[in-house]
């Protein structure tokens, strides 16, 4: 049984980066030379690099979740190591789709080696997928509830709608402390989730919020170009097209982003910002975190004892 189990899940793995590299191929397809050109000579080039900084930033919190991560369930392994795992778990994660399993198949790869067992990497993957929602659940809070003015009338809606929406939002995040506090257990059919540390789950609410929050000031940088658009509409828009992404499970929201940017932000012009940040947001990680995996599996394959020689320090 666990040689089978095994076996599917280094299917997984393989079937995760040939659908990956596939979709570097379909994905730049869908746009011919002259549009992806155009595009980024509209941009300047201190824009795509002020974007190419928060991309950077928003991985460097990616990290943090698979840090936080590996403390809940009690193996805190050195951070270069949960960076690795992240960032080559997340880089074809965000591509293939199915986060949960794309990505999740990739972690099992790094942290069965060092030393997690089975249940611990769930608690990894599920830890993490808790903090992705704490932080768009809490930038969706921070974004309506701002007082912007009275004259401020944020996607259409009154400010009474906007404040209870905003306070709606505002909860998820605050029956997460408050079960964290008092430590009240999570069950569902067989599984029983412990709640972290107050402290600990402090820490996921703002590493999650500052992680979309540094996604959105990516966008922006790149929307900024083509019209007065303040950070906040961007910020709103993306968490609503985020959410939508992850509902729809389209690999790596292809398709699903850009519509619901559009239908939200209406305007012809910022597709070309919205080309040019799935180039850096999707696939320039892409392109770096493949070959990094396939690279740490050819050496950790020659090498199979230095994961757990260097595991813990």
């Amino acid at each position: 049984m666990m040689i089978g189990r095994k076996h599917i899940l280094q299917l997984g793995v393989l079937a995760a980066v040939c659908i990956a590299a596939f979709l570097v191929y379909r994905s730049l397809g869908r746009y011919t030379f002259d549009e992806v050109a155009d595009a980024a000579q509209a941009i300047p080039l201190d824009r795509l690099g002020a974007a190419l900084i928060f991309v950077a930033a928003s991985y460097l919190c990616l990290t943090g979740f698979d840090t936080l991560a590996v403390r809940y369930v009690k193996r805190p392994l050195v951070w270069r190591q949960a960076a690795l795992a992240s960032f080559c778990a997340l880089s074809i994660g965000h591509n293939v789709g199915m986060a949960a399993l794309s990505s999740g198949a990739v972690r099992y790869r790094f942290y069965s080696r060092w030393g997690l067992t089975g249940g611990e990497i769930a608690k990894v993957i599920g830890f993490c997928g808790i903090t992705v929602g704490l932080g768009l659940s809490s930038l969706a809070a921070i974004v309506l509830l701002l007082d912007l003015g009275p004259d401020t009338d944020l996607f259409g809606i009154g400010q009474e709608t906007r404040v209870a929406a905003g306070l709606a939002c505002f909860a998820g995040p605050v029956a997460y402390l408050l079960v964290c506090v008092f430590r009240i257990p999570v069950r569902f059919r067989k599984w029983r989730l412990d709640p972290p540390s107050p402290g600990l789950a402090i820490a996921q609410i703002g590493i999650g919020t500052l992680n979309f929050a540094c996604v959105a000031a990516a966008i922006h940088q790149l929307m900024a170009v083509f019209g007065d658009i303040s950070y906040f509409e961007v910020a709103g828009a993306y968490v609503t097209a985020n959410v939508a992404s992850l509902i729809s499970h389209v690999p790596g929201g292809l398709g699903v982003l850009e519509a619901t940017m559009l239908g939200i932000l209406p305007g012809a012009k910022i597709i070309g910002a919205l080309v040019a940040f799935r180039v850096l947001y999707f696939f320039v990680p892409l392109m770096i975190g493949l070959p990094t995996f396939l690279a740490s599996e050819a050496y950790y394959r020659r090498r199979p004892d230095s994961f757990s020689k260097h595991s813990m320090g």
